[in-house]
């Protein structure tokens, strides 16, 4: 059993992943992906704590995801005598936005389902030994839980210093203030999607594969009838170069990965899709994709990719059609994210694309 979960553990796309893993998931905060807004809310717990590191950390079955991060520049100055956070110190090296449970003490908060504050790491034999005591030189921890609508703890927002400080009960309340206002940011996010997948049904209708990804994992959130059709069924709860290998196999996530990291579509051309186990066509096939991105309306971050397949071998188009069309399915399913309504919804698809 897993002592944070409480379920039996397992590899990704285990049967035992628990409530929390499967509400990030539909959130689209289930990966590390650096976001914009959650780096924002870690300068604002540094402003509000005056502590020089701050996370907005999300907690799977498998890991820490840390989204949001503030960690100071080397020059910044920390007191009116112009010592900065490297004259005590303070070089906190974070090799990557992810942490193993074993690691901190996010887990602990949300086991516990209840804020958190050392004041001195080093006070608490329960916590001294913890491999960021001596790997990252954290001392001091604040945190408290993000509690969702659904009453499932996904994660935390916290503060760290490398010396110990007292935190006080203004800043606990201060930090639960600040969990309470990103909760509503998510809350947000939750209204959006729910609101893009009803944009997502239509697409069943359309006789081309499109398939829908999240965050730089390319999570798989969508595929429509005919995808399943071509390729088969993803496996569930994998990063999409896992759950579609046949499709990693001609390099079409590499493209996505492009095209999530510069904001721009890209084009797969002319690529053989071989029969194989993956439950598609058992015949070659020969497709052209076209990926581009799917933004975060409010603040036009890229969040995912839309990608959109055209078959060669049945289909008599050509690639500037396929562009073109993906570039309106992404354009519909933006403004269905943006709150537009189905009747002000950009009608019709371009080139006569039966719709």
């Amino acid at each position: 059993m897993d002592a944070l979960t409480g379920t039996q553990s397992g590899s990704y796309g285990a049967p035992y992943e628990s409530q929390r893993t499967r509400r990030l998931r539909s959130l689209g905060l289930n990966d590390p992906s650096p976001d914009e807004a959650f780096d924002r809310f870690a300068h604002l717990a540094v402003s509000i704590t005056n502590a020089p590191i701050a996370l907005v950390n999300f907690v799977n079955d498998e890991r820490q995801m840390f989204r949001g991060v503030y960690v100071p520049p080397p020059d910044t100055v920390e007191d009116p005598d112009g010592h900065g956070w490297t004259d005590r110190g303070i070089v906190f090296d974070l090799p990557a936005r992810e942490m193993p449970l074993s690691h901190g003490f996010c887990p602990h908060v949300v086991a516990q389902r209840a804020p958190l504050a050392l004041d001195d790491v080093l006070a608490y034999p329960r916590f001294a030994g913890n491999p960021v005591v001596n790997e990252l030189g954290v001392r001091a921890y604040l945190g408290v839980p993000l509690v969702d609508d659904d009453g499932t703890v996904i994660g935390t927002v916290c503060a760290l210093d490398r010396e110990p400080r007292a935190w006080g009960r203004q800043r606990l309340h201060a930090m639960q203030r600040l969990a309470e206002a990103l909760l509503s940011e998510i809350r947000l996010r939750d209204n959006l999607l729910t609101q893009q997948q009803e944009t997502l049904v239509a697409f069943d209708r359309l006789p081309f594969p499109v398939m829908l990804t999240d965050g730089l994992e390319h999570w798989v959130r969508y595929v429509n009838l005919e995808h399943v059709a071509a390729f088969g069924e993803p496996a569930a709860h994998l990063p999409g170069p896992q759950a579609l290998p046949h499709l990693s196999m001609v390099g079409l996530f590499n493209v996505m990965a492009d095209v999530y990291r510069t904001g721009r579509p890209a084009l797969l051309s002319q690529v053989r899709i071989v029969p194989g186990n993956h439950g598609g066509r058992q015949i070659d096939q020969y497709f052209s994709f076209c990926c581009t991105p799917v933004r975060l309306p409010h603040t036009g971050q890229v969040s995912g990719v839309l990608t959109v397949g055209l078959d060669l071998t049945t289909q008599n188009r050509t690639e500037e059609e396929l562009s073109t069309l993906a570039s309106t399915l992404a354009e519909r399913l933006q403004w269905s994210g943006r709150g537009g309504t189905a009747e002000a919804m950009p009608a019709g698809l371009p080139g006569g694309f039966p719709s």
